[in-house]
């Protein structure tokens, strides 16, 4: 019997997951399978993957042959690898503590690789959290401007609007005033003319007065000495 390594949907539509099975050929491909070697989720980033590595060893090397995409998840999680070196012990070529040891250096380079991977992966978050940060701040700076002004305008408007009320106030009620007592100046002004005249009257008079006995004075006295002298002569 024909036997195959491969993966198995389910999971919702549009975020699908995957069971690693060993399978017959014959089997469609979410049928019926002898055995579930561990599933995988290529949603997250990096895939997050749960692999019995021994099992997968185990029917790897019975001559299972897994489908594309489960042979890069065997090697990744170094189950070909296993498989290479348990090949060398097995025909002679290296011992079983020299392939321990390979397989142990093969798995630290592995391991350093995907934490550089991670790092990498957490610098870029970081870096894309701050540019969101940043873009968001920066929205925020605009649109509390943005209300400020238009606050600041609302206010000038109103300001605006009272001071042209008061200046169309102002003039109605300075020139009420300004036009009663116009006539008052005008009365004391004239008035003013008036009282002279009333003084000055009665010093004319009492001048005239005086004046006029003074001239007949001046003019009687010689008529009357004059005329004795004539009638001596």
């Amino acid at each position: 019997m024909a036997v195959k390594i491969r993966l198995a949907r389910r999971g919702r539509k549009a975020h699908a997951m995957y069971d690693i099975v060993v399978a017959d050929v014959r089997s469609p491909r979410d049928g019926r399978f002898i055995e579930k070697l561990g599933n995988y989720n290529p949603n997250t980033n990096p895939a997050t993957i749960v692999l019995n590595e021994e099992s997968a060893l185990k029917w790897v090397m019975d001559g299972a042959q897994p489908t594309d995409t489960t042979r890069a998840i065997l090697s990744y999680k170094g189950v070909m690898m296993k498989k290479h070196l348990q090949v060398g012990v097995n025909k002679g070529a290296i011992t079983q503590k020299v392939a321990d040891k390979k397989y142990a250096e093969w798995l630290k380079d592995k391991d350093a690789k995907v934490q550089a991977k991670l790092d990498g992966l957490s610098k870029e978050e970081a870096t894309a959290a701050k540019a969101r940060m940043d873009a968001e701040t920066k929205v925020k700076e605009a649109r509390t401007e943005a209300i400020q002004k238009k606050a600041a305008d609302a206010i000038a408007a109103v300001e605006a609007e009272e001071a042209a009320k008061v200046a169309a106030e102002v003039p109605v009620v300075e020139e009420a005033p300004t036009e009663e007592a116009a006539p008052a100046a005008d009365v004391k002004e004239e008035e003013a003319p008036a009282a002279e005249a009333k003084e000055e009257a009665p010093a004319t008079a009492a001048e005239v007065k005086e004046e006029a006995p003074k001239a007949e004075t001046k003019e009687e006295a010689p008529a009357t000495e004059e005329a004795p002298k004539e009638e001596e002569k």
